[in-house]
């Protein structure tokens, strides 16, 4: 059995997940003065926070509901410094850019521009001879992989420890409250426990009921290398979206398949996305895809996350169900979460993403 926390420090808090959701977290409570654990059923920020594309706004924020606009507003806000500190820790580079997203054959741009200026983003309509579009030059981007690598060593460096490889099993309980989360090969006790178990969320523990309305949705996405400075802002039309990299790398995306736990590829997805990319971007006809991989998000009705204290347990939280946005929402959803478990007055209301919430709301046929 492994040891509870140090002496000292506030409690032991342990987290399920070590993708970005549960990373952050993890940062958040050590800044607190917690003793943080956190276990993964693979490696470290290998699902959904690696296969993303790390665009640092919804994708149309006008077109989504207010609870989730607000939380992500509340996270970009806060991004660019919570970046610098999680690079001045961890001594590595997230590849935070500021690149801005041009939005092609923008529909209703009047409706969009009102929305923007109500919300404090700045926005632009361009009219062009292919039809207008509206440039947005406030989004930025994170590379996924570097933000995982940056925010790992910044727990680490926090006094975090990190099991890989190591999924949970059960829990142990008693008066309420759980004591202590088995895995095939260990018992981990704890004072609390945290649930950021992305896709994996609605599937519950023994002992543990599961997060409601969470399912998997695969996305597909393809990497391309160019020459650097060929694209230099993040391209989007028709639900898909080209993200340049410094470097001249360029990743296309991506597609919606609520198709269980399956993370395969197929070929006729391959040429759909380069194709419709190279009608975006023609110098990308030329060249094929130096990668084709597919990630599972953790899916979730209008895309509004579950930061709340699990029903059962009282020292049990859960921050999950971020859908496409986890990378996103991620400042301001551990911040959110850090709040409900000290008991504090949040900066947001948090009612649209508590537990309750999510039970009332509903999929749709449409993803």
């Amino acid at each position: 059995m492994r040891e509870r926390g140090t002496p000292g420090l506030k409690a032991s808090t342990l987290i399920l997940g070590a993708g970005v959701s549960g990373l952050s977290t993890a940062l958040a409570l050590l800044k607190h003065g917690y003793y943080v654990t956190l276990l993964d059923r693979g490696a470290v920020g290998g699902e959904s926070s690696w296969a993303g594309g790390g665009i640092l706004s919804p994708l149309l924020p006008w077109d989504y509901p207010e609870p989730l606009s607000r939380l992500a507003l509340h996270s970009m806000a806060a991004y660019a410094n919570w970046v610098a500190d999680i690079e001045v820790r961890s001594g590595r580079i997230a590849e935070y850019w500021q690149c801005g997203m041009r939005v092609l054959g923008a529909t209703q741009p009047d409706t969009s521009l009102a929305w923007c200026k109500a919300h404090g983003l700045t926005a632009q309509l361009m009219h062009t001879n292919t039809g207008d579009s509206l440039w947005l030059p406030d989004i930025a981007q994170v590379r996924n992989p570097c933000l995982v690598a940056a925010l790992r060593a910044a727990v680490v460096q926090l006094g975090g420890l990190i099991h890989e490889h190591c999924p949970a099993a059960g829990v142990l309980t008693q008066g309420g409250r759980v004591t202590a989360v088995q895995t095939s090969a260990d018992t981990f006790p704890a004072d609390s426990v945290v649930l950021a178990t992305g896709a994996w969320s609605g599937l519950g523990l023994a002992g543990l009921a599961a997060t409601p309305q969470i399912r998997p949705i695969r996305g597909q996405m393809l990497l391309f290398k160019l020459e650097p400075d060929v694209l230099d802002t993040i391209l989007y039309r028709n639900g898909l979206y080209l993200i340049p990299r410094r470097d001249g790398h360029v990743l296309v995306g991506s597609t919606l398949e609520d198709v269980g736990f399956d993370k395969s590829t197929d070929a006729a997805t391959r040429q759909r996305l380069h194709s419709d990319a190279a009608e975006l971007l023609p110098a990308l006809a030329a060249v094929q895809p130096v990668q084709h991989w597919a990630g599972l998000r953790p899916g979730s009705p209008d895309n509004i996350p579950i930061i709340d204290r699990h029903p059962d347990f009282d020292n049990v939280f859960v921050n999950t169900g971020h859908y496409r946005y986890g990378v996103t929402l991620a400042p301001a959803s551990a911040e959110l979460l850090v709040d409900v478990m000290e008991g504090k007055a949040p900066a947001l209301d948090a009612t649209p993403y508590r537990w309750q919430a999510a039970l009332g709301r509903r999929w749709t046929q449409a993803l």
